[in-house]
């Protein structure tokens, strides 16, 4: 029996000493995450890899704090970024060269106030003679997210509120056309976050992004969810790389107004929601589908409210070859831009600065059927509800993002809701009352309609769990 204990003891003591040996060996062999600039800019990586091990040694301290931990970064988020809105919009404009800083300090605002956090984690509960079942929303890890130039701040801010109420850490794959205000954004939130809690490197990006560094972080192993806010393009590369994805695509809004519309309402509202930023929100209204006999007033109240109106066929023509490439894309250079340097650019004259470009034109005339991102809205003209749904349809292309309607009639409103399928319907308002924005409901820039997610949110980021109990907690 002694031999026998001597025996088991150095078989223990030689599995210890093999252990311990092979800890040191994997700590040797391993490198460091080295963080770029610590201290100065918290969060910012030289590579994909180093980025990504950082996210998810924050992530497994953070899913181990409670949810009052999660609101209180959430809550810390919002009063740290309010300060900061008119520099952030400032900031944008001059980076991008898009939109108009008093619209994006609207939008950040909005951010700010309507992003829902952790109380949109509702949980369910079934019971029965068998006992209970409950269901959760617990984390995914760390989430791959990529981020636009058109709305950068707005989205990243959005997207970090929702995924870590969540409980994730998040790589922010950015746009490089919007890198230096990203790459700010993120070292800032970084340091709000470790005031907060003193975790680091729950959000995290790159000095210098790439489209390489996008498709690298996509097939990273330890990234466990792709959140993709961009074109086409990009969304269907995220959902070739075997992950799940929530994609955001690409939106040709039309704004439908019968006869029975209240004209002047309408005419305000489009004018509103579609000269928003200089119209590169996806939800914006990109074209107008307008019934004969109310066109003429529809058409006159626009201009009231800060529109151009180019009826010159020869002015509509220049408008077309500057701001529309040969390929059938928009012209990058005025993308985002106010409608005044357009005019200019084209040479058409105009008095004060005017919101937003209108012209008359046919149903597939470019201005109508590509997604131009620009202050540049066409009027289209039918001469039924028929035609005129039949119209915004073939407009929006199948792509069921965001569609507005203007009508006193319920039936032909809800006739038009059920035929779009859009991710977004808005009745009687602006389009961007779909987004929270003077309309109720939550906020979001990042509208998966290629993926079936819709408006997302921090429910959206977490996967649903599973747990049954056989017995007891029933007391009907």
């Amino acid at each position: 029996m002694m031999e026998n204990n001597t025996q088991l003891k150095e078989m223990i003591r030689s599995m210890v000493i093999d252990v311990l040996q092979g800890q040191k060996q994997e700590t040797a062999s391993s490198q460091p995450v080295k963080q770029v600039s610590r201290g100065q800019e918290p969060g910012v990586f030289d590579t994909v890899d180093e980025a990504i091990r950082a996210a998810k040694e924050a992530q497994l301290r953070f899913e181990d704090c409670t949810l009052a931990t999660r609101e209180k970064v959430i809550a810390d988020i919002r009063a740290a970024m309010r300060p900061r809105v008119q520099e952030l919009a400032q900031k944008t404009v001059e980076e991008t060269g898009m939109g108009r800083v008093a619209d994006k300090v609207l939008k950040l605002n909005l951010t700010l106030d309507k992003t829902p956090g952790v109380e949109d984690l509702i949980t369910e509960c079934e019971t029965g003679d068998n006992g209970m079942t409950l269901y959760e929303l617990s984390a995914y890890g760390v989430i791959g997210a990529i981020t636009p130039s058109t709305n950068p701040a707005e989205t990243l801010i959005c997207n970090s509120i929702g995924m870590l109420a969540a409980g994730n850490a998040i790589f922010f794959s950015v746009h490089p056309g919007a890198k230096n205000l990203s790459r700010e954004l993120v070292s800032e939130l970084n340091q709000v976050i470790a005031k907060s809690i003193g975790i680091e490197n729950l959000i995290v990006t790159l000095r210098e992004p790439s489209i390489e560094s996008a498709q690298e972080m996509m097939l990273h192993p330890d990234v466990s969810l792709l959140v993709v806010t961009g074109g086409p393009g990009v969304v269907k590369q995220a959902l070739q790389s075997g992950k799940k994805v929530i994609g955001a695509g690409a939106g040709n809004p039309p704004a439908f107004v019968d006869e029975t519309a209240d004209i002047k309402k309408a005419a305000q509202d489009i004018v509103l929601g579609a000269s928003l930023d200089n119209n590169i929100l996806c939800i914006a209204e990109k074209s107008v589908v307008a019934m004969r006999q109310i066109e003429p007033q529809l058409v006159q109240e626009m201009v009231k409210v800060g529109c151009v109106l180019v009826d010159n066929q020869q002015d509509i023509q220049r408008l077309v070859d500057l701001t529309v490439l040969p390929n059938g894309t928009p012209n990058k250079q005025f993308v985002g831009k106010n409608a005044s340097v357009i005019l200019d650019a084209a040479h058409i004259p105009y008095n004060g600065d005017p919101r937003l470009i209108i012209l008359r034109t046919p149903k597939d005339h470019p201005f109508a059927v590509i997604e131009m991102l620009m202050p540049i809205l066409p009027v289209i003209t039918v001469d039924s509800f028929d035609e005129g749904l039949n119209v915004c349809l073939m407009l929006e292309a199948g792509l069921h993002h965001t569609a507005t309607m203007h009508s006193l009639n319920m039936e032909r409103l809800n006739q038009m809701a059920r035929k779009m399928k859009t991710s977004i319907f808005v009745k009687n308002g602006p389009s961007y009352a779909g987004l929270g924005f003077s309309g109720e409901g939550t906020t979001t820039f990042t509208i998966a309609t290629p993926t079936g997610e819709s408006t997302t949110s921090a429910r959206c980021f977490a996967r649903r769990r599973r747990c049954c109990l056989t017995t007891g907690f029933n007391i009907r």
